[in-house]
């Protein structure tokens, strides 16, 4: 179990961690989220003791970390899966690895097989992938058997094959009874994969909540319609807290009036739907509206850019 007690971090005038509190508990897989510069890898790195923190504590199975006797058995973490010597070999970089922790070449071997790199064990780090180097970082952070995993970005470089691979064997290691705390970018495999949320802005907590309380939090009572007589339809649904738009001469999108309502309306006029659908917000939608404020960079999405001669001057 991960334990956060008002954690701050700041470089001098900068506040990277603002007074968080969280706990990441045993038998989840906990997602930790935020917009970039939100503070999530400067908390990773507070929780392994890389980075002091300026104020509040991080206990680690109810120790500090740091005073670890056998910290690679507590903690199997992936930060950054290019820190390897690319001139040694898949297998030695494990053997070497695990020679510090008492873990032999049979172990070594069959994580090799298990992440999928027996073919290539021999094969210098340097030559791998990106996909094929994050195979290696998850091989390391499990090499010593830990109570808790910690990976930040698991899936980046993977192909579609092993981001599966990577949500069905963290999944599997939460119902072992092990910590599992992930931080990713992509939403839709964030919200087939993980079971409870860290959501931090600005360095601080947003939102500590299930997945599901999450994009519930977002719900909206929003409908979708097909018809072709969607004009008639949206005059018979004005009236007040009632939204209707439309994308097309047949379709519509209804705020405020709930789908089996909608239906019935439509059937008692003789109406046609096509299409009748709730929508629903995915993680992704929920996580934007709920973190639009503490986005620190804002690029242009009209797709505009500076002609040569503005650019110029």
């Amino acid at each position: 179990m991960l334990e956060l007690q008002n954690l701050t971090k700041r470089y001098g005038d900068v506040v990277a961690v603002d007074d968080l509190t969280f706990d990441v508990r045993p038998g989840v897989v906990t997602g930790f989220l935020g917009p970039n510069g939100a503070g999530k890898s400067t908390t990773m790195r507070m929780i392994l003791g890389l980075d002091r923190p300026t104020s509040g504590s991080v206990t680690v199975n109810g120790r500090d970390y740091r005073t670890s006797t056998a910290p690679l058995h507590e903690i199997g973490a992936l930060l950054d899966g290019k820190a390897v010597d690319k001139g040694r070999s898949a297998r030695n970089h494990l053997l070497a690895l695990g020679a510090t922790v008492g873990v032999g070449a049979r172990r070594v071997d069959e994580l090799l097989d298990a992440v999928g790199l027996a073919e290539v064990a021999r094969k210098p780090a340097g030559s791998f992938s990106l996909g094929m180097g994050q195979r290696l970082g998850i091989a390391s952070a499990l090499l010593a058997d830990p109570s808790i995993v910690m990976l930040d970005e698991p899936v980046n470089g993977l192909d579609p094959d092993g981001i599966l691979w990577v949500r069905s064997f963290l999944r599997s290691l939460a119902e072992e009874g092990r910590t599992v705390f992930l931080s990713s970018h992509l939403m839709s495999e964030m919200e087939l994969t993980a079971d409870h949320l860290i959501v931090v802005g600005r360095g601080r907590l947003i939102r500590d909540v299930s997945m599901a309380e999450f994009i519930a939090s977002a719900w909206s009572d929003k409908v979708r319609v097909v018809s072709p007589d969607a004009t008639a339809l949206a005059g018979l649904l004005a009236a007040p807290g009632v939204t209707v738009t439309s994308s097309s001469p047949t379709e519509l999108e209804i705020e405020g009036v709930p789908a089996s309502e909608i239906g019935d309306l439509a059937a008692r006029h003789g109406l046609p739907l096509h299409e009748l659908v709730p929508l629903h917000p995915s993680l992704e939608e929920a996580f934007m509206e709920l973190t639009k404020e503490s986005v620190q960079y804002h690029g242009r999405t009209d797709g505009a850019l500076p002609t040569t001669a503005a650019a110029a001057r």
